[in-house]
């Protein structure tokens, strides 16, 4: 083997080890990867815009998980998540589950925020309490739609009034 070839082959080693590394970083990421240390909720929303595989599952701002699937019902048209939890964090069963959005740009993670109850969540359990996105667009449009309404309608009642005061 030459040293052109030689070289060319550590090269090839090197880059297929940090593909690996990277698809095996990936894989932990996304929630699918569940291990020991981790166990499975599920939560129902309305909407789940935003939210995706791997999207951060938080409690007080600090991950704490991922969604590891997510499904439409069929029947309901509702979303179906899963949350991979690390097995170190206990969550009350009257918690509540929000979709929070990360930013303008459409990023989005679950929120969780911690109930009283003395009884916490295990692998396969729901939480019942839940918030959806909100449609950051469509309230946007909706308040312009009726500020330019309610303006229409000022202009409307100064158009008949006496300009000189007078009744």
């Amino acid at each position: 083997m030459s040293r052109a070839g030689f070289f060319e082959t550590i090269v090839g080693a090197v880059v297929i080890a940090i593909a690996a590394a990277f698809l095996a970083y990936a894989y932990g990421v996304s929630g699918k990867g569940i291990g020991r240390d981790q166990y499975r909720i599920a939560a129902v929303f309305g909407r789940v815009d935003g939210v995706t595989v791997g999207s951060e599952v938080r409690i007080a701002g600090v991950k704490v998980g991922a969604v590891s699937a997510n499904s439409l019902d069929s029947r309901t048209y509702e979303a179906n998540v899963e949350f991979a939890i690390d097995g170190n964090v206990e969550i009350p069963e009257d918690s509540i589950a929000k979709v929070v959005s990360d930013g303008l740009l459409g990023g989005a993670h679950i929120a969780i925020e911690p109930g009283a109850s003395e009884e916490m969540l295990r692998a396969g359990d729901k939480i019942t309490i839940t918030q959806g996105s909100v449609d950051l667009l469509g309230l946007a449009v909706q308040a312009f739609t009726n500020q330019a309404a309610s303006d229409g309608d000022k202009a409307g009642d100064n158009a008949n009034a006496d300009p000189l005061g007078e009744f």
